[in-house]
């Protein structure tokens, strides 16, 4: 048996067109098309995360003051 999990999702008919278009040209499916997407997009978001934790412990300070910096030394 598959250790794959089957889904319903709900595209936009313009991008199951452009799916199923480069799902025959790669000669891939569109479900490994999909996995591949959602796979990046989640280790993109586990990196964000990670650059987050790791910048946890640096000093914040408050947007406005941030703003008047920069308009103090003429940078806006």
């Amino acid at each position: 048996m598959s250790s794959t999990k089957r889904a319903t999702i709900y595209l936009d008919p313009a991008l199951h067109r452009a799916l199923r278009l480069k799902s025959a040209e790669t000669d891939r499916t569109i479900s490994d098309i999909v996995n591949d997407a959602v796979r990046s997009a989640l280790t993109e978001d586990a990196g964000d995360l990670a650059a987050i934790e790791d910048r946890a412990s640096e000093r914040s300070r408050p947007f406005e003051s941030f703003v008047k910096d920069l308009r103090r030394r003429g940078r806006l």
